[in-house]
């Protein structure tokens, strides 16, 4: 008798009357639907009660601007740098990145399936994931190191996860091309289409809050602030929305933990 089985069977004996069918179902199944949309709320849950908290109870100091001129809404900077606010956000962004982490490896696995033979579509899906990491260490670097903390550090932060996001965007904006083309599926053509309008939504918000930006900084001019943050926030809930795509591409798969091959022998 092999010792393999010699030591299954010493196994089963010393586990006596506890050995169940049970041990070998997964612990965890949780549909990837509802894991995209419980990692997506959370940020958008926390950049709307920031705003609101700011607008009603820190309303003067948050649209305060350096150039003393009128404002009306603060930006998201502006709106989580104070006390409850800050906190608030922290701790949605904070519960928000691990899941992103694993959504970014999971549309790299997607697409090393698809491009399995395809070099070019699999540096590109690498890539992406590059970009896609960075984009979310960044988010965590500028949440957690407020504009009022280290101004420099939040500021180069942020200018990060702009071009991560944006690179991103466009990378995977490619790579759909490349799969509506390939495969003739109607949900991976409308899948393509939305991330398309998304992505150039988006970049039209990110030109036009530099340019309000700007002109802000250089002509004080009351309400120009206020359409800056205003474009921010579209810059950002449409990244949000770029991303929540991913319940679309990947709904039908499972979150699971489950017993490894090994125990499953036993």
């Amino acid at each position: 008798m092999s010792r393999d089985r010699v030591m299954a069977i010493n196994r089963r004996m010393l586990q006596g009357p506890y050995v169940s069918l049970d041990r070998d179902r997964p612990l965890i199944r949780l549909p990837y639907t509802s894991f995209t949309i419980g990692t997506l709320v959370l940020p958008i849950t926390g950049l709307v009660v920031s705003l609101f908290i700011s607008l009603v109870y820190h309303f003067e100091d948050a649209i305060y601007t350096h150039c003393h001129v009128s404002n009306y809404l603060p930006s998201i900077s502006g709106a989580i740098s104070r006390i409850p606010e800050r906190y608030i956000w922290r701790c949605c962004i904070g519960l928000h990145s691990a899941p992103r982490y694993l959504m970014a490896a999971s549309y790299f696995s997607f697409y090393r399936s698809r491009f399995a033979e395809k070099l070019p579509e699999l540096i590109l899906s690498g890539l992406a994931l590059l970009c896609n990491l960075t984009e979310n260490s960044a988010l965590l670097l500028l949440t957690y190191v407020a504009s009022t903390e280290d101004y420099t550090v939040h500021k180069y932060a942020f200018f990060v996860f702009i071009v991560s996001s944006l690179l991103h965007m466009l990378i995977t904006c490619r790579l759909w091309h490349v799969i509506k083309k390939h495969y003739v599926n109607p949900e991976e053509a409308t899948s393509y289409k939305w991330k398309l309008r998304l992505f150039l939504f988006n970049v039209s918000c990110c030109v036009a809050a530099a340019y309000f930006f700007r002109r802000h900084n250089k002509h004080c001019e009351t309400g120009v602030y206020t359409l800056f943050a205003f474009c921010e926030y579209l810059v950002v809930f449409s990244n949000m929305a770029f991303h929540g795509m991913v319940h679309w591409d990947l709904g039908n798969h499972m979150v699971m933990v489950a017993p490894t091959p090994e125990d499953k022998r036993y």
